[in-house]
């Protein structure tokens, strides 16, 4: 899916995306990442579902983000609490959903000019 929407080109959006991949700000990404609207992180570790470890989300942290998107792929699957417990503990809000989904969802949440991260798995296990 393709969007248009006149977005500050000094902020990371996600233009377009796709099964196994994402544009971010013209920049195709074919690996797990973090967009946030200050920063992209195209070296995310996990790259499916199953890997997700709790320590995967501190990597979030330093982002200070109201809201993290946790992409999970082509479903949406929900991890186990213990894995996302880093995240509440510092009070972030954490919504899980399909990847395409999390993309959609990020932009309209960065436009609003909130604090959000989307961390997004691009491979299914």
């Amino acid at each position: 899916m393709r969007f248009n929407l006149d977005i500050d080109t000094q902020r990371y959006y996600i233009k377009s995306y796709g099964p196994g991949w994402i544009n971010v700000n013209d920049r195709e990404i074919r690996r797990s990442a973090i967009v946030s609207p200050e920063q992209l992180v195209t070296d995310w570790p996990p790259q499916t579902f199953a890997d997700l470890e709790a320590f995967h989300f501190e990597a979030l942290l330093p982002l200070e983000p109201e809201i993290v998107l946790l992409g999970t792929g082509n479903r949406q699957r929900f991890p186990r609490p213990a894995v996302t417990q880093t995240l509440l503990a510092h009070r972030v809000g954490l919504e899980v959903m399909d990847t395409a989904a999390a993309c959609r969802t990020y932009n309209v949440i960065m436009l609003e000019g909130r604090r959000v991260a989307a961390a997004l798995l691009l491979m299914d296990d």
